[in-house]
């Protein structure tokens, strides 16, 4: 998203959950591929959010696609890869039959409804999908992230020539850390597992926690709350959870619009 590799390993920002956390299921594999869908996937409705409605038609050449045109098509082309990668069929309605030109002109809420639903349905997919098991299921996902990313970087560059930032060029929002004490600080210490093999290892330096994954790091852990904490320098952030006795065990990770649970190992 904003900036680093570090934490596409999903420093992702939380709800409030029950005392036990579930055990992970997605493979580091897997995880990779959600991670990348929820990064692209959410920069895009970002995008169309910001890009105002009247500028939908707006393409910088006759033969470019419009704004519109982007969004009824990205909607379309989730359900097929999506669908066949292992998702279930949709039922379709007299709507999805109509011309692409036709659905360019709906209104932005419709396009962006429409689109945050495709989005959905791939979410659920890749969900329940656990592990790339076929050569096939491997080429749909990919064929879904590279659609995602290539038309997300088609519409970064209309907003640049509309005198618009793109979302991923925005900074990560401020925080204010609070202060909390070195005991306080001690009970999150820990191996905390998001996946299997991808794991998030929280240390204490100078006063302050670090957390290093398998995938990158160290990055800075600052406290807004008792329990909350947000990663330096990236749009992430994480929730401690406690049993009912107090005790520490497992975290959440926010980023990209998704919660993902990590139990606390050691």
């Amino acid at each position: 998203m904003r900036t680093s590799t570090l934490l596409l390993v999903a420093l992702v920002a939380p709800e409030l959950l029950g005392a036990q956390a579930p055990e992970p299921r997605t493979t580091g594999v897997m995880f990779a591929f959600e991670n990348f869908a929820d990064r692209y996937g959410s920069q895009l409705v970002a995008a169309f959010e910001a890009i105002p409605e009247s500028r939908f038609a707006y393409k910088p050449t006759p033969t470019q696609q419009s704004i519109g045109y982007i969004a009824q098509h990205l909607e379309g082309a989730n359900y097929v890869l999506c669908q066949s990668a292992g998702g279930a069929p949709r039922t379709l309605t007299s709507k999805d039959s109509l011309a692409d030109t036709i659905k360019a002109r709906w209104p932005k809420d419709t396009l962006l409804a429409r689109l945050e639903a495709s989005l959905r349905y791939c979410d659920t997919v890749l969900a329940r999908m656990g592990s790339v098991e076929t050569g096939v299921r491997a080429t749909m996902l990919l064929a879904f992230e590279t659609d995602l990313a290539e038309h997300y970087s088609q519409l970064a560059s209309y907003m640049r020539l509309l005198g618009m930032t793109p979302p991923s060029a925005v900074p990560p929002a401020k925080h204010t850390p609070i202060a909390l004490s070195p005991s306080a600080l001690s009970a999150y210490l820990g191996v905390y597992e998001i996946t299997p093999d991808i794991t998030l290892t929280v240390t204490t330096r100078d006063g302050t926690l670090i957390g290093q994954t398998t995938l990158g790091g160290p990055r800075r852990l600052l406290p807004e709350s008792p329990t909350e904490f947000f990663v330096e320098g990236v749009d992430a952030g994480m929730t401690f959870v406690r049993d009912p006795s107090g005790a520490v065990t497992a975290l959440v990770l926010h980023q990209y619009g998704r919660d993902r649970v990590a139990k606390r190992r050691r």
